[in-house]
């Protein structure tokens, strides 16, 4: 099983089920929240709207709790009970809390905590992930730290290793990254900065929770026509081509090949 969303997967909090159609007309998928956006004494609630949601299975992943919490089990047990089955798993720290899980899941293993992070190789690998992302907020708090990024807005060191450990160690076994949220709402600018990393970095899709950034992210996925026009063209000059050769005065062999491949498959997924 592959992971097929992206790029503007929108968070909706389980407890406000008059927002799940309106996400999921606006976002490419809904990430249905059982954890973090929704309080303890509501998430019975929660679970009882993810019941009765009628909603597309095949556009909506649904984030449980941390495995090991009481949560996590009756997360699973109404699950059981629902047609969803792409399944975000909140702060995953190791593979074998996977096993939870049956073949009929794909799981999104959010690699959040130092925990997590640390482990992300096994976890990369376990047979039922399709994907993972990592997330910021949680793994400072995790190691003692108070924020994420530095007054001028940027990352700190800790979370970018973070992120490049989950792209990587996701790419090194075929699964697909997602990166993190950008929690400044206001700072459209700034998201479209990160996206557009995130989509030439590789990433496959970025996680957001505000309508108003899904449009953002979507333009930062797609290929502008100056790059797209560049793919076919050096893609159709390799056709009449041997091996390395030289196309706008630039030396193109496999690897840059794949690079305008991977550019068509993202102007195809827009």
């Amino acid at each position: 099983m592959t992971f097929e969303l992206g790029p503007a997967l929108l968070f909706c909090p389980a407890d406000r089920p008059e927002r799940f159609h309106g996400a999921l007309e606006k976002a490419d998928a809904v990430i249905i929240d059982l954890e973090d956006a929704v309080l303890p004494d509501a998430k019975a609630t929660a679970r009882s709207n993810l019941l009765e949601a009628d909603l597309d299975p095949d556009r909506v992943i649904v984030r449980v709790n941390a495995p090991g919490t009481e949560a996590f089990d009756a997360d699973l047990a109404v699950l059981s009970k629902t047609r969803f089955r792409t399944v975000m798993v909140a702060k995953t720290e190791s593979a074998e809390s996977l096993d939870a899980f049956d073949d009929g899941f794909a799981l999104l293993a959010l690699c959040e905590t130092a925990r997590g992070v640390h482990a992300a190789d096994a976890i990369a690998a376990h047979p039922l992930v399709v994907g993972m992302m990592w997330g910021a907020e949680d793994l400072v708090a995790s190691l003692g730290g108070t924020s994420s990024r530095s007054s001028a807005g940027a990352y700190r060191d800790i979370a970018r290793y973070a992120r490049s450990r989950v792209l990587l160690e996701a790419g090194a076994y075929g699964k697909a990254a997602i990166d993190a949220v950008h929690i400044d709402i206001d700072d459209l600018d700034g998201l479209a900065a990160e996206a557009e990393d995130a989509a030439a970095s590789g990433f496959r899709a970025t996680a957001c929770i505000h309508p108003r950034q899904v449009p953002v992210i979507r333009a930062a996925y797609r290929p502008d026509d100056a790059t797209l026009g560049w793919a076919r063209a050096v893609l159709a000059a390799a056709e009449h081509e041997r091996g390395v050769f030289r196309f706008d005065g630039r030396m193109v062999d496999e690897p840059v090949l794949r690079h305008a491949r991977s550019v068509l498959a993202r102007a195809e997924g827009a």
